[in-house]
């Protein structure tokens, strides 16, 4: 019989840390890698550029950037859910953004997903913090979901057949909706079924951006019902090219045969299976189908080159064998966001599972056999008239039926929406329970119309809430230096930029706790291209920051303190945050001098760091010392959250030597 457990997984692992005391006002730092420029968007059918377009994230808000990880792993616990059958075994993590982390397959003892031996975060998330390996669930924007290293709520429910159903669920704060994951195993099943539920309960469309992405060994043929496919490299090009055979002649359906990173968004026809295998040189391996909404398949390679190589073995252990991902999703390409009407939803159901076919056949050079033959396989194996009946009966019979025993528990954010707007989700409850001290000033606001004052007048220990119910409170509250901050941030969210400045210039007459309003005014000089300003905001943000006990009792908590700290625990995240900012804005607007000063004035712990270490380059070559620049990278250094698509280790090396960039430094993701 299937059964759903906990139980713990032990890997070694690098600890989250804090997320960044910042509000995430710009957009996504990593965006630019997945853009498309203006005149490939003019020439793509119009539905496709009218999808690229859709609702583009201003900022991240209100979701936190998590940055405070580093590269030193020790042995952690990690809770799992254990869902097993006499064929299976998928072992989840709830608290990891409900990452399938393994799917054994019994019988053969093959594990049918790429499985990290390690959990390391890097900066792959539209927030920052993500970890490779398994299936992950990205909702939210293009890229990976906010939700990649959070915790989900999680419990038991009845499955169509009766047996156990492990329900995953969260409300998605980037586009404010709330979704499931139900996962279940028929008794006697091969195949792992997940149910996908996405509402949208307001009263206005919203974008809606999904994919499962599936982590495969690299040495794999993919292979999907599609003669074509829509190539999208870090060069930002978008064009549609032959599978599986590029003009350059290359078979692009074998992962190693690239050199760069890139994207392969298969073309599938209309009415043909949705499905994606990935088969080793026997002819075996994973394959994923679905339900006819879920209407994207994709190939992702790292490429083989020396950039694709390092950030395979950023992303783990040297040595371990390397990875791509196939995936699927509601669009076409990734680029690409959906509309959900009001009130309504999208809900699909997919199928993971072994797939083993005839090898002279699927991994032939006949392209339309070797589809014929894997296809032919999965019918054989799921038909894809028992996908669609699974569908019905799980939508139909349990994906409304109440969670029973509740096996983790996520975040307070659905809850407060859930109590504000009284929306009614079957299937999905926001106990009042589940709200905790983020979500308190909100739920006074609610009740009170007055959002109260933290402890301190420190307004960002109050996490930001931007919708539009959350800002017409904030408008009507009484205006004090906290209220001003906070509806600042929401109206600069809805793109009020002009009146967010407005309120917080406001709040920064009364504000005793100064550097919050600065780092924002900063943050919008810089925005709207006063960089000099900028510059001089963010610099007396630090310097407020540091002045202010209240600055380290923000950080920590009352009692802590800043002067002559060697070690400044207390004032270490913010001044880590503020100063790095500075110096950036600093360094841009060619004032080494004060960038030097602000240097001398960081905390010990973030000039340890391997940003700063960056930072640090860039200063002393702002400072004609080109040989003291050489040697911070001869002593050598990682920045932990190097951003995806990242070229700024290579663009700095070459300013002061035409040497090949070592390895350790190598991590770009498209032809020189």
């Amino acid at each position: 019989m299937t059964t759903v457990r906990r139980a713990v997984l032990t890997l070694p692992a690098a600890p989250l840390g804090p997320d960044n005391p910042l509000p995430a006002l710009r957009a996504p730092a990593g965006a630019g890698a997945h853009a498309v420029d203006p005149r490939t968007l003019a020439e793509l059918p119009r539905d496709m550029a009218r999808g690229i377009g859709r609702d583009p994230l201003r900022s991240l808000l209100p979701a936190p950037v998590r940055d405070g990880y580093g590269r030193e792993r020790t042995p952690a616990d990690l809770d799992t859910i254990v869902i097993e059958n006499d064929r299976l075994r998928v072992t989840v993590l709830p608290g990891l953004g409900g990452r399938v982390h393994s799917l054994h397959h019994k019988p053969t003892g093959r594990e049918l997903l790429y499985r990290n031996p390690v959990f390391q975060p890097a900066a792959f998330a539209l927030n920052g913090a993500w970890f490779s390996g398994g299936v992950e669930w990205n909702i939210g924007a293009t890229g990976h979901t906010t939700l990649s290293c959070s915790p989900l709520h999680a419990a038991t429910v009845r499955a169509p057949d009766g047996g156990p159903m492990l329900r995953l669920w969260e409300w998605e704060r980037l586009r404010d909706l709330p979704f499931q994951v139900d996962l279940w195993l028929p008794e006697g099943s091969d195949f792992l079924y997940v149910g996908v539920r996405i509402r949208n309960p307001h009263e206005r469309t919203a974008p809606v951006y999904w994919w499962s992405n599936i982590a495969v060994p690299e040495d794999r043929r993919v292979l999907a019902p599609a003669d074509a496919a829509w190539h999208h490299g870090y060069e930002r090009g978008l064009s549609r090219v032959p599978v599986p055979v590029t003009e350059d002649g290359t078979d692009r359906t074998y992962p190693l045969n690239s050199t760069h990173a890139a994207d392969w968004f298969y073309d599938l026809p209309e009415g043909r299976r949705r499905w994606i295998a990935a088969l080793d040189a026997d002819g075996t391996g994973l394959v994923q189908t679905s339900t006819d909404p879920l209407r994207g398949r994709k190939l992702f390679v790292w490429g083989t080159g020396r950039g694709g190589r390092r950030w395979q073995e950023w992303l783990t252990e040297p040595g371990t064998p390397g990875y791509a991902e196939i995936q699927a999703g509601l669009a076409r390409t990734q680029l690409e966001h959906l509309e959900l009407a009001a009130g309504a939803e999208f809900s699909w159901l997919e199928a993971y599972g072994p797939i083993a076919a005839d090898p002279a056949t699927a991994l032939g050079e006949d392209w339309s056999a070797a589809r014929a033959r894997v296809e032919r396989s999965l019918s054989g194996a799921l038909p894809r008239a028992a996908v669609d009946a699974a569908y019905t009966a799980w939508r139909e019979e349990a994906a409304d039926l109440a969670p029973e025993e509740v096996l983790a528990a996520g975040s307070g954010w659905g809850a407060l929406e859930v109590l504000r707007g009284g929306h009614d989700l079957p299937g999905t409850p926001f106990p009042e329970s589940t709200l905790g001290p983020d979500q308190e000033p909100w739920r006074e606001l609610l009740r009170t119309g007055v959002l109260p004052a933290p402890v301190n007048g420190a307004a960002h220990l109050i996490a930001p809430l931007v919708a539009s119910p959350w800002r017409d409170m904030l408008e009507t509250a009484p205006a004090d230096p906290t209220t001003e901050y906070q509806l600042g941030i929401a109206q600069w969210h809805a793109g009020d930029r002009a009146q967010a400045v407005r309120s917080w210039e406001r709040g920064l007459k009364e504000a005793g706790t100064r550097w919050p309003l600065l780092y924002c005014l900063a943050v919008a000089d810089r925005e709207d291209g006063h960089p000099e300003r900028a510059a001089d905001h963010f610099t007396e943000a630090f310097a407020d920051h540091e002045a202010t006990a209240g600055g380290a009792e923000a950080a920590t908590g009352p009692g802590t303190t800043t002067a002559g700290a060697d070690d400044d625990e207390g004032r270490a995240p913010v001044a880590t945050a503020l100063g790095r900012e500075a110096l950036d804005a600093l360094l841009a607007v060619d004032r080494p001098d004060r960038a030097r000063a602000l240097w001398h004035r960081l905390p010990d712990s973030a000039r340890r760091r391997g940003a700063f270490r960056l930072i640090e380059v860039r200063l002393l070559l702002a400072e004609r010392r080109p040989d003291e620049a050489r040697a911070v990278f001869d002593a050598g250094f990682e920045v932990a959250d190097l951003r995806e698509g990242a070229e700024v280790l290579g663009e700095l090396w070459q300013r002061f030597t035409d040497e090949l960039l070592p390895d350790a430094y190598e991590f770009r993701m498209r032809p020189s």
